[in-house]
């Protein structure tokens, strides 16, 4: 649907991507955009090294479903 917005908002500190808040628009849910969305930053987030804190509920779920990115969590120090 032209003009929604669908996000998966994160912010970056040094080498950590912390992520927030994701969202999708009511009329465009279920279609897997949000999955898409995680998907992309966490294979960003692979790609460039860093690690990730999800306090998003929905990124923490995807990560749970999808434990190949787990491994991008980062641990307490």
């Amino acid at each position: 649907m032209e003009g929604q917005l669908a996000v998966a908002e994160y912010r970056r500190e040094g080498d950590v991507m912390i992520f927030t808040h994701t969202e999708v628009p009511p009329a465009l849910r279920g279609g897997g955009i949000a999955g898409k969305l995680v998907q992309f930053a966490l294979e960003s987030a692979a790609r460039e090294k860093v690690k990730i804190i999800p306090q998003c509920s929905y990124v923490e779920h995807y990560i749970r479903r999808h434990p190949e990115f787990a491994s991008l969590l980062k641990t307490a120090p």
